[in-house]
């Protein structure tokens, strides 16, 4: 059967990256290009979700979008406590209230599967855990196609029972959240090559590769491997186009002297990131919590928004090569794939 990614012009996907980078300009600026844009509705509202996809609707008709699946392992309050109470000092220091922990909450999930149901997009992806076999179907039902994510080849051999249309398999290069299904999973140091190679003994689906996808030479060297086409994240995140922080992208682009550092500080979830004073400070504290980290640590990232030490600076491996351009130009690089 043939699906989205037998007719890209370039086989690339732009990763969905929630937070604000993946918005509808870049989404429309890379499947333009020839590659598939993805909006990341984490975090967003139903409603700014469907506001993204009208948006996105206007320039292109090649899109995905990208769902949270609610945490399937719980946070321990008690440990949600402390790490509240390692924040405090970071909180005064910027003028702000203590933070405490939050309630749990689902990303509006089924609200938003529910939405895409009745209003049909041509592909949706899931993170962070598997859709249930029900809205697999409900989804498929109207048209759309499904992409799984996997980390490890266990996770490539559940989402496979699924029947997706294709099957993302992110390495240890991966910048941002890893996407283990569950939060207390530790997450696989497998290079992304060496994964690619090892979906292939689990899944004849579509497998697409991500992490550290840096240049046209790596992502051939991946579809060698087998894979049907490449996920970029990183690159993008210093394009034009993209809703980066200006001090992230700066971070990125002059940051050679930064090294990435796999932390929970932000989320309590596993996430790549640039070193920076937030992520030394909270090293020794960090706890297994998500979302309810990230809600704690909003404020903070907020207060900190000009000042790269107190963002979360998500980054894969090779970030050094990030430029400020046109999300186009970083998609014509992969044209001779």
């Amino acid at each position: 059967m043939t699906t989205m990614l037998d007719t890209l012009c370039v086989p690339l996907i732009q990763a969905p990256m929630a937070g604000g980078p993946s918005n509808a300009a870049l989404a429309v600026a890379v499947s333009q290009a020839g590659g598939l844009g993805m909006l990341a509705a984490g975090y967003k509202t139903v409603e700014a979700m469907a506001a993204e996809i009208d948006d996105v609707r206007a320039g292109t008709l090649n899109f995905g979008v990208n769902l949270f699946v609610p945490e399937a392992d719980p946070s321990d309050p008690e440990a949600l406590d402390a790490y509240a109470t390692a924040l405090a000092p970071m909180a005064a220091e910027l003028g702000i209230e203590a933070p405490e922990p939050g309630p749990f909450n689902d990303d509006q999930y089924p609200a938003k599967v529910d939405y895409l149901v009745a209003n049909p997009v041509p592909l949706v992806s899931f993170t962070f855990g598997l859709p249930t076999a029900d809205d697999v179907a409900r989804l498929r039902s109207v048209g759309t196609e499904i992409v799984l994510n996997a980390t490890d080849p266990e996770e490539v051999s559940a989402a496979d029972a699924l029947h997706p249309d294709a099957i993302v398999v992110q390495g240890a290069e991966a910048g941002g959240h890893r996407a283990t299904h569950g939060q207390a999973k530790e997450p696989s140091e497998s290079s992304t090559h060496e994964l690619v190679s090892l979906a292939r003994e689990y899944t004849d689906r579509h497998v697409i590769a991500a992490g550290g996808v840096t240049s046209p030479e790596i992502a051939q060297n991946l579809l060698g491997a087998g894979a049907s086409a490449v996920q970029v994240g990183t690159l993008f995140l210093t394009a034009d186009e993209a809703g980066t922080k200006d001090a992230h992208k700066d971070a990125l682009v002059n940051g050679q002297h930064r090294d990435t550092v796999v932390t929970r500080a932000f989320s309590g979830r596993a996430a790549r990131a640039l070193s920076n004073r937030f992520t030394e400070r909270m090293a020794a504290n960090q706890v297994v919590g998500y979302p309810q980290v990230h809600y704690m640590t909003a404020p903070l990232r907020a207060a900190s928004a000009d000042n790269p030490e107190g963002l979360n600076l998500w980054a894969g491996t090779g970030f050094a090569v990030c430029q400020a351009r046109p999300a186009a130009e970083i998609v014509a690089e992969f044209r001779s794939l």
